[in-house]
């Protein structure tokens, strides 16, 4: 009996239960680190048709149930430069070797945290044809308005240029005008998430952000 005491406690010892907890600590590690490693490639798959398949929701192209790589292949990525001398993406809509509209990626801080959207143009560069946000942090009941698809409808047909060549499309408060060619009903109870939109948009159709290139659109288009 004296001889298996030591020998129960030797093994029952904290040193020895670290060894353990550390032992099934690096296994876990090592399980989780290989199913991420093995999950990845399907993951940035999933996060690319799902881009993809915003993108041709705001262009109108969305079919529910059809194969998004066969949409897709009408949308045609380029790089444009910006006033800041960096280039950023736009996506265009083709009809043969002509452009039917371009989707611009549009970001800026709403309420809570960054909204990440898709603006669509029409091919004159100066008329909007929808706006679909795919990630916010905006609300729920209040800020989230921006996803019902009545408020988003309002965006289709909206002139995004004063006359001055200005960006004036704009978030009011309460009901726009039914005859208003810049104005779009604004969000009750989220005043701020509505002021949020509208800057991110002007800020991007505007001089620093897809400015001059939907300027070059409307020059090639009223040739």
């Amino acid at each position: 009996m004296s001889d298996s005491a030591p020998s129960a406690r030797s093994r029952d010892s904290i040193g020895n239960t670290l060894f353990v907890a550390i032992g099934v600590s690096l296994i876990c590690s090592v399980l989780v680190a290989s199913a991420a490693v093995m999950l990845k490639p399907r993951q940035l798959k999933n996060e690319e048709e799902f881009r993809q398949r915003i993108i041709l929701d705001v262009a109108g192209l969305y079919e529910p149930g059809a194969d998004i790589a066969t949409l897709y292949a009408a949308i045609e990525p380029r790089m444009v430069d910006l006033a800041s001398g960096e280039q950023a993406p736009v996506y265009l809509v083709m009809d043969g070797n002509e452009i039917e509209q371009v989707i611009l990626p549009v970001e800026g801080a709403g309420l809570w945290a960054m909204m990440y959207g898709f603006l669509a143009v029409e091919n004159d560069g100066q008329t909007a044809r929808g706006l679909r946000f795919y990630d916010h942090g905006e609300t729920p009941g209040l800020g989230d308005q921006i996803d019902k698809p009545a408020w988003r409808e309002q965006w289709q047909g909206k002139r995004l240029f004063g006359p001055d060549g200005e960006p004036q499309i704009t978030i009011v408060k309460g009901y726009a005008p039914d005859d208003s060619d810049f104005e779009i009903d604004g969000l009750a109870g989220a005043t701020l998430t509505a002021r949020g939109v509208t800057s991110l948009v002007q800020y991007w159709i505007g001089e620093n952000g897809y400015g001059p290139y939907l300027q070059q659109l409307d020059d090639k288009e009223s040739r």
